[in-house]
């Protein structure tokens, strides 16, 4: 199971939110270049970049992050936030992402997000599946779809996506655990499905929970800023199993 350390960019800054929501925003470092080579000096091989700017102005917005963490690290950065139109993807893989995460975008414009897949490929393009009281959420959490999981998922699966980020809007950020019960249904009815669990990760023991469910990876935020798991813990995880 790959683990995968989060940085949300807002004004500039690495910060983490509680449930999605802006208004309860904690910044934990000015400079998330300086973030992410402590995470790649810990040994860690994957970043997740979130422009939470760019999910709320609709555009990507922190690109010249992307660009300076891409050029500055080893890193393999797949970004997320406000990727929403042609320009926007190609501005993300310019900069120097190796993925991009899709998905306000997968559940406004389906028809878009499937041409995506057909011109770089599933390799390139993750699916964003964030759940807010069992139905897809958009726009940096602040919009709610009448989209359930299995229905938004077939629909995007069929069409050739393979990569899932799973975010429970409810557990991110609250450091109580993650959705177990919701990734074994999603596992069971996608077993194919590489499956990112993001959310509420807050030990090693919970980390082993998601790789014995058969989890691909799992994104790692709040734990590591507030300290309930050091990146020397991370690293002998990453690579005992």
């Amino acid at each position: 199971m790959e683990i995968i350390p989060a940085i949300d960019v807002i004004d500039g800054q690495c910060v983490r939110l509680s449930q999605g929501r802006y208004q309860d925003k904690t910044v934990y470092h000015k400079d998330p270049l300086e973030v992410a080579k402590s995470f790649a000096g810990a040994g860690l091989t994957r970043l997740h970049l979130v422009d939470l700017d760019g999910a709320k102005a609709k555009h990507v917005v922190n690109w010249r992050i992307l660009e300076r963490i891409a050029h500055q690290t080893d890193l393999s950065i797949d970004f997320g936030g406000g990727v929403k139109s042609d320009d926007d993807l190609r501005i993300v893989f310019e900069s120097g992402a190796d993925q991009a995460t899709a998905g306000s975008i997968a559940a406004t414009d389906p028809a878009l997000f499937h041409r995506w897949l057909d011109h770089y490929g599933p390799s390139k393009l993750i699916l964003g599946a964030d759940l807010k009281e069992g139905k897809i959420a958009t726009h940096g959490w602040q919009q709610s779809t009448e989209h359930g999981w299995e229905a938004f998922l077939t629909m995007h699966t069929d069409a050739g996506a393979e990569t899932v980020i799973c975010t429970d809007v409810a557990q991110d950020g609250m450091l109580q655990g993650p959705s177990s019960e919701l990734y074994r249904n999603i596992l069971e009815t996608f077993p194919s499905v590489k499956l990112i669990a993001s959310g509420g990760v807050s030990s090693l023991s919970d980390l082993q929970t998601l790789r014995e469910l058969g989890c691909h990876g799992a994104i790692i935020g709040k734990a590591i800023y507030e300290g309930y798991i050091s990146l020397i813990e991370l690293e002998r995880f990453q690579y005992a199993g």
